[in-house]
């Protein structure tokens, strides 16, 4: 049960005008709260207890809170007693910080995102959205973690591998100290290890259990019992530690240690100048109309792998995706391009030297595949010289998430005397080349699409959509740093940022209407 409330009765000033910018998006927040179905709440309440406060009215003091840039439990709890826009949403109830926290970092986890999506939905059916563009961009906030306790994979993997070596020597030590028979235990021998890099904790655990058996039956073995001393004191422990941080790092580089999930990455907020990493995520949002239409988080620093789990995230949500995709050139590559071509997508995304071939540089520059011609009837290359690269060979190549890439290999029938050699190749013998037909043709479609008028015009959009509802997150609500630790509860701090700034678009828009049919 909930506890049941009314805010009829509560009254806000309506005829201030100093009144009438936050009178309107309490208002705002209020109306689309409350067009949710109540059983979307149902998975956050289980059942059994005292009655709980109404997860609508939590939901909206929640929402508006941020949209105040308030989002410590303690400063909103304060609010809702002091603040009469808190008090009105509230409804006169009074919900302490630790039910606040627990709702938005607990209760709500598996039922924010479908409060997200009633409330886009809302917005869709409201005209304020359509649901056909979406531009993506990411952007790397910092985790609530210390700076300084980092783990770096490379320095794992290494101490790793050196202490592998340890015991290894120490077990070929103890076997050249004793006799062969003396090793043998019940007529068994020591577990075996095997090559340096296969051996694991629960090995060495085994080998250990049967030295300290040993050890029982020759107490006064003295280089036994510190061989055993030393395994289980120093060895053992550390090598399961090093297996635990490969655990934690998955195929990442790096994590920290107050909030494992957070990988260090470059931040732009880079007070010091000096490049140093931070612990963060990385936020990638997709909007239309600055509205925020999609969110994701991800631990990769950079966007390129994090455009397809942010597209199926985003597919999962609302059933299906928006009929444009645009993005900027750290999106690009073909594993995106194929994947946007198979969701039937029109796509729009840069690759990565799209605006270095505006320069004359780059159209000056022999050695470039873009100057060159290709032939398909033969498939043959011509260089600018006028001399044909034949075709080899193809081979395909696997990327770190599985996407198959083929590449045809051509090279020139001869390279002597050639004029520009020295500028076109630094190799000693003829010129080859590796190309993927599939990814040229993927990049030709793009040039096409955005030499027109529509997607020009798109391109330039995407330059003030996300990065405006950036400006907005990080600058003007001042949210730089995340309050919460761990995937899970930042990527519900990312959901009521989202929240609160769909709903606060909408109000503004709203006022701007309202002032220009006054005006």
């Amino acid at each position: 049960m909930y506890i049941q409330y009314t805010m009829d009765q509560l009254c806000l000033p309506m005829d201030l005008e100093e009144d009438i910018p936050a009178n309107h998006l309490v208002r705002v927040v209020n109306a689309a709260v409350n067009q949710l179905d109540d059983a979307i709440f149902d998975a956050a309440y289980p059942g059994g207890g005292r009655d709980s406060y109404h997860p609508k009215m939590l939901t909206k003091v929640i929402i508006y809170a941020y949209s105040q840039r308030i989002y410590s439990s303690r400063q909103i709890a304060k609010a809702v007693r002091e603040n009469i826009m808190f008090m009105w949403i509230a409804g006169r109830q009074r919900p302490d910080f630790r039910t606040l926290n627990r709702f938005r970092s607990e209760r709500m986890k598996e039922v924010l995102e479908t409060v997200f999506t009633g409330i886009l939905h809302y917005l869709a059916e409201e005209k304020y959205v359509k649901l056909e563009h979406y531009f993506v961009d990411g952007t790397k906030i910092e985790a609530n973690a210390n700076r300084y306790t980092f783990v770096w994979g490379k320095a794992v993997v290494k101490h790793k591998a050196k202490l592998q070596e340890k015991v290894r020597t120490l077990f070929a030590t103890i076997e050249a100290a004793e006799k062969q028979e003396e090793l043998e235990q019940a007529g068994e021998d020591l577990t075996e290890l095997g090559e340096a890099s296969a051996l694991t904790s629960e090995k060495l655990e085994a080998a250990v259990q049967q030295l300290e058996a040993k050890l029982q039956v020759q107490p006064k073995d003295k280089p036994l019992k510190k061989a055993v001393r030393a395994l289980r004191k120093d060895l053992l422990p550390r090598l399961q530690k090093y297996e635990r941080q490969q655990e934690l790092l998955g195929d990442r580089n790096s994590f920290s240690k107050t909030d494992p999930d957070a990988t260090f990455m470059r931040m732009k907020e880079d007070h010091m100048q000096n490049g140093q990493l931070k612990p963060g995520y990385n936020v990638q949002i997709g909007t239309e109309n600055q509205f925020i239409i999609g969110y994701s988080l991800h631990q990769r620093p950079t966007d390129t792998r994090c455009l397809k789990p942010h597209l199926e995230k985003v597919k999962a949500a609302l059933g299906k995706l928006p009929k444009t995709v645009i993005a900027d050139a750290g999106y690009g590559g073909e594993e995106n391009d194929a994947y946007l071509e198979g969701e039937q997508l029109e796509a729009l995304v840069k690759y990565s030297t799209y605006h270095k071939e505006k320069s004359k540089r780059w159209q000056q520059d022999i050695s470039k595949l873009d100057n060159w011609q290709y032939v398909e009837a033969e498939d043959t290359w011509t260089c600018a010289v006028g001399r044909k690269l034949l075709f080899r060979y193809e081979s395909k190549g696997t990327t770190e998430s599985g996407y198959e890439v083929r590449k045809r290999h051509y090279r020139s029938a001869s390279c002597e005397d050639c004029p520009l050699k020295e500028a076109c190749t630094k190799a000693q013998g003829n010129r080859e080349i590796s190309v993927s037909l599939k990814y040229l043709r993927y990049k030709q479609q793009v040039r096409e699409k955005l030499r027109s008028d529509e997607g020009y015009a798109l391109a330039v959009r995407r330059m003030i959509e996300p990065e405006s509802v950036f400006g907005q997150l990080k600058n003007n609500r001042g949210f730089r740093r995340f309050l919460l630790r761990g995937l899970p509860k930042v990527s519900l701090e990312v959901g009521w940022l989202s929240l609160a700034h769909n709903l606060l678009k909408k109000a503004t828009i709203d006022q701007k209407s309202k002032i220009a049919v006054q005006g």
